[in-house]
């Protein structure tokens, strides 16, 4: 028969289950906003029974019951939700970082407002036609030179921005770098760690949540690959392992980052993100800002120059020279002339050189700091303009004795319609609708970013609320499993004193017979 003792047993194996369950459930609770946390629970299961003589016959052994007890505290995971939560997260983080990315160029190019360049340019050319007005007025020619600085400036202003903008994303590339250095470390770290206390038998659930917060983090900044082999989390970037089990496998900075972006390896995250709107955006933003301020300044267009123009000595057009004779254009014709640059070239200005004859108009836009190719960053009004408005070119005819006709215009018109000249600006057209495409391609990709991180954020809503389902704390359900357990541990303790009492009777109440 079993020992008299034998119901003790069993209910201290009772009250010490509940009391771990209780422990777990309060641990639970506790953690119910701890970020990363993921709910406990204990597996309890029926102890091992004992065979006891008399239990069911009196011939042969029966099992009797030893009570309960806990085979483990399990943390409740689910890694196909894991899983889709980082692939999510990736793609998430990358759109919102392009959608902040347009949404700053947005910012810089200001479109539509009155500092904007296309209102600027705008500007510039109805000055032009404002002096075809009256050529010989300074305040009209000076009125010129202020739209032309206004229109450079603005065009250095952006494309500085631009610059910037382009610089900060480097620079925070490189941060991004440092992070995802320091989670891998501290991933191989994580490794060790539980495979040292798992390797004793027990579960290192605590640690297990640390490390998968980590990879959680760690998919915001970069698209990953997780695998769990037998010494923990495996992490690759697009074929390129990051760490295996208890070792970094690689160094992470900016340049490989880079380096993965260019090879297809890197597809989400944050860092994506940077990499995509720097090398994309951005730069194909810089190149048509400079490809717009380079076009006007000295791109193709075809003008009509007017019957009786006179051109300067030595003009070459469509591979024709004008001298002599030659020079003065007995019908109108049609030529290509280099953007503002050249056209001005062609014309007279109020100012007579040493030789007693009218100067021709220098090339009204240059390249700062020396550079011989303009861009939007460098795109200056020539310095002596600058210095002195008379030399702005507005006449192209000239009289019989080489001065400038009085009063003559034709310059300044030509120059007033370069605002409709049909340029190539990647394709042939207008500044001006270059400029509009530009702009309506920048609202276009916004838009698009916008969709796809609205979308993004969806999917990931849902899958963290799925998530959450599985691994966070519900308060209403652990306080139903604090009750459970409350009422088990308080049913073992009145067993153990039930049985403390039958016990006590059996020893001081029986064999006192002739005391």
């Amino acid at each position: 028969m079993a020992s008299t003792f034998h119901s003790i047993e069993t209910a201290k194996r009772s009250l010490f289950t509940q009391t771990t369950a209780l422990n777990t459930t309060g641990h639970n609770i506790s953690n119910a906003n701890t970020e990363g946390y993921s709910r406990q629970v204990v597996n309890m299961k029926a102890a091992s029974s004992i065979e006891a003589f008399g239990v069911n016959r009196s011939n042969a052994p029966g099992q009797l019951g030893t009570g309960v007890e806990f085979s483990n505290i399990e943390r409740i995971r689910e890694s196909f939700l894991d899983a889709q939560f980082r692939e999510e997260n990736s793609i998430k983080s990358g759109w919102d970082i392009q959608l902040g990315t347009l949404e700053k160029l947005q910012t810089i190019f200001n479109e539509p407002s009155d500092s904007g360049i296309r209102t600027v340019m705008q500007n510039f050319w109805n000055s032009w036609s404002d002096l075809s007005k009256d050529p010989e007025n300074i305040t009209a020619r000076t009125i010129v030179k202020e739209n032309a600085l206004a229109l450079t400036d603005a065009f250095n202003q952006i494309s500085r921005q631009l610059g910037q903008l382009q610089n900060d994303l480097t620079s925070n590339v490189e941060m991004k770098a440092g992070e995802v250095q320091n989670h891998l470390t501290s991933i191989a770290d994580l490794n060790r760690s539980i495979a040292k206390i798992e390797g004793l038998g027990d579960n290192a659930n605590d640690l297990r949540d640390q490390r998968d917060l980590l990879t959680d983090k760690l998919s915001k900044i970069i698209g990953i690959t997780v695998a769990n082999g037998e010494q923990g989390y495996s992490i690759s970037m697009g074929g390129q392992i990051l760490v295996e089990g208890f070792e970094v496998a690689a160094t992470v900075n900016g340049a490989t980052l880079t380096a993965a972006f260019a090879g297809g390896g890197l597809t989400g995250g944050e860092v994506y993100g940077m990499l995509r709107s720097r090398d994309v955006y951005v730069s194909d933003y810089t190149q048509k800002l400079d490809l717009l301020a380079r076009t006007m300044a000295e791109g193709d267009v075809k003008m009509t120059l007017p019957k009786g123009s006179v051109l300067p000595e030595g003009t070459v057009l469509d591979g024709v020279t004008y001298t002599g004779v030659s020079r003065v254009l007995t019908e109108d014709i049609q030529v290509t002339v280099k953007g503002l640059n050249g056209l001005h070239q062609l014309g007279y200005s109020m100012q007579n050189g040493p030789d007693g004859k009218p100067l021709t108009g220098p090339p009204f836009f240059s390249a700062s700091g020396g550079s011989s190719l303009i861009t939007a960053g460098n795109i200056s009004l020539n310095s002596t303009i600058l210095d002195n408005p008379a030399l702005i070119a507005t006449s192209l005819k000239t009289s019989g004795d080489g001065s400038v006709v009085k009063g003559n215009n034709t310059l300044a018109l030509l120059m007033s319609k370069l605002n409709t000249g049909k340029f190539n600006v990647g394709t042939s057209g207008t500044l001006d609708s270059a400029y509009a495409a530009l702009i309506g391609q920048l609202g276009v990709q916004t838009q698009e970013a916008a969709r796809q991180a609205d979308n993004s954020n969806s999917l990931l809503t849902q899958v963290d609320m799925r998530r959450q389902s599985v691994s966070g704390v519900s308060l209403d359900e652990e306080m139903s499993e604090l009750l459970k357990f409350q009422h088990a541990y308080n049913a073992a303790a009145r067993f153990m004193t039930t049985f403390d009492e039958l016990l006590n009777k059996l020893i001081t109440g029986t064999g006192v017979v002739g005391r």
